[in-house]
């Protein structure tokens, strides 16, 4: 029996006709019907980054998009030693505190915690009213430029450090191909991608309109060329969602569930 096989046969058995028991499951925790599918496959809550299952990846659909993954920069401007002093705190976690309150916005629904998402989070080919804007460079990284000649906040001279306010500051870089650290944490993003979408591809669950699960889908594997291609054309997008007190960065790198769907090869009941 191969590989997928197996998988089609774990969804008819564990998943088919079923909706995600979430009972006892924290219900701030956004990923909680996630967990509940990886559990029905076998698949244990981990944070590695390699293919969940015989080299298949598991993508839990969500509402309307689905994450390739939550990969951080490998650098931000608040760990870069050039500039680590303009920002407060004693140490890294302190210091994404104050850069979110810099390059980010205030949450009045939050209790006016600040965070590095939603208008702030920098998109390709555009600076947003934050003056920032994610570039791909020539030897294929990421990297999320400021400008503050781009910057509309009527006070960004209050609030931007003297020493930064300048254009093309780099503020976060994801290394491209190639990483100049062999720490597993500094892992490039073509490592991130191909070791989980580029085995044998992915496969996702489809519900039906009363949310159980009626089919399983298989779809092609992704190498991080055509992946940059898709950020380029802005189908593949970074989402932060970096806020003020939590020492996680969530840098989710994420496509709507239309581009996903055009990638199934395969789907059986």
């Amino acid at each position: 029996m191969t590989a997928k096989e197996q998988i089609i046969n774990l969804f008819r058995k564990n998943v088919k006709g079923k909706s995600p028991n979430v009972e006892n499951r924290n219900p701030r925790h956004d990923g909680k019907k996630g967990h509940w599918l990886e559990e029905q496959f076998g698949i244990s809550a981990n944070a590695d980054n390699e293919a969940d299952l015989w080299g298949y990846e598991l993508k839990n659909e969500t509402t309307s998009k689905t994450t390739f993954g939550d990969w951080s920069a490998n650098i931000y401007v608040f760990t870069n030693p050039t500039y680590t002093s303009l920002f407060k705190g004693k140490n890294k976690h302190e210091k994404q505190d104050s850069f979110v309150k810099i390059f980010g916005k205030p949450n009045m629904s939050k209790g006016g915690r600040y965070s590095w998402s939603g208008s702030p989070c920098p998109k390709i080919g555009l600076y947003n009213d934050f003056g920032q804007t994610l570039v791909i460079t020539n030897n294929k990284d990421i990297v999320a430029l400021y400008s503050y000649s781009h910057d509309k906040r009527a006070n960004k001279a209050t609030i931007i450090p003297q020493e930064l306010q300048i254009d093309n500051l780099e503020i976060a870089r994801w290394y491209g191909e190639h990483s100049p650290s062999s720490k597993r944490t500094d892992k490039c993003l073509k490592s991130k991608l191909e070791d989980k979408f580029n085995d044998k591809g992915w496969f996702t669950c489809k519900t039906n309109k009363t949310g159980e699960y009626v089919k399983i889908c298989f779809g092609k594997p992704i190498d991080y060329d055509e992946w940059l291609r898709l950020v380029k054309k802005g189908v593949v997008f970074f989402d932060s969602g970096m806020y003020e007190g939590n020492v996680r960065p969530y840098s989710q790198w994420r496509a709507n569930n239309n581009f996903w769907d055009s990638l199934i090869v395969e789907t059986y009941e």
